[in-house]
This record gives structure tokens, C-alpha cells and sequence, in this order.
């Protein structure tokens, strides 16, 4: 069974970080619509999204948004962090197949509720920004090491 521990707010320093690597995929794109209800056709069709100014089918943005959740809630701080708030900027478009790499580095630690801000940037295979971005979450307070749930396989037919 994997496990993952935490970083809680004591543990954590100005200057701390992690990074995650993530592959673009067709079938989270599909699931993704799926989960957020969104199907703009920029994201799902082919034939619509070659005729603006992409050129071709985009990520959500939000996908990109869901892939710093997972840094914190995996990373950095990791199990335990409350989420909340972010501010993204998105700066390029993020195609199928962009190879993301996701970088979280604490930026801030306030004093009260052990509230800690986090500078996110994620970059593409070209080392081009696509997001930048800051995170607010409450750190946790206790250690703790946990055994990761399986996840179940689904596929889009």
C-alpha cells in the first residue's frame, strides 16, 4: 500500500516546495467535462476548436486549477491542508499531451490559524508557464502518515 505524510505548518519554511509532473490526456479531458459539467466545444471537439485562435482542442483551465488541489493535497502540505483560496492566472494554452510540471513553494506562513500562502506555477514541456498563481490554505497541525485509497478504474466509452 503507498502512503503519503504531511508537512505541517511548524515543519514548514519560506522556501519549502514540491513538484509534481502530470501528462494531458484525452480520456481526463473526456472525464473532467464529465465531472464539471463543462463541454465547451473547445475542449471536446476537433473540428470546432481547429477554427480559433488555438488551432486545435485546450485543456480546461480549471484542469490546471485541479492539478495544484492534488500538489496541496498530496505534496505540499499535504494530507490534512484546507484549501482555501486561489488566484490563477492563466498564461498559455495547455494541449493533449503537454507533459505539466506543478510547483508549489511557500511563499508565506501568518501567524494566525496556521494559515500558509503558496506560490503555484505550472509549466508545459518547453519550460513555458501556463499558470501562475497564488494558494492559501490552513496547514495541518498534527503529523500524519496515511495509506492511500485505490481509485477505481473508469473509462469514457
Amino acid at each position: 500500500m503507498e502512503t503519503i505524510t504531511n508537512k505541517t505548518y511548524d515543519e514548514l519554511s519560506v522556501g519549502d516546495s514540491a513538484e509534481r509532473k502530470h501528462l494531458v490526456t484525452e480520456q481526463e479531458l473526456q472525464l473532467f467535462a464529465v465531472v464539471s459539467g463543462d463541454r465547451n466545444p473547445l475542449h471536446l471537439d476537433e473540428e470546432f476548436a481547429a477554427n480559433t485562435p488555438f488551432k486545435g482542442r485546450i485543456a480546461h483551465g480549471m484542469l490546471s486549477g485541479a492539478l495544484i488541489s492534488a500538489a496541496l493535497a498530496m505534496d505540499i502540505p499535504g494530507p490534512g491542508t484546507v484549501y482555501l483560496g486561489q488566484d490563477l492566472s492563466f498564461k498559455r494554452p495547455v494541449h493533449l499531451g503537454d507533459e505539466l510540471t506543478i510547483k508549489l513553494t511557500v511563499k508565506e506562513k501568518k501567524e494566525r490559524k496556521n494559515i500558509v500562502i503558496l506560490d503555484c506555477l505550472i509549466t508545459n514541456q518547453d519550460d513555458k508557464a501556463v499558470v501562475t498563481g497564488d494558494a492559501t490554505v490552513m496547514a495541518p497541525a498534527e503529523s500524519v502518515t496515511i495509506d492511500l485509497p485505490d481509485l477505481p478504474e473508469v473509462t469514457i466509452a
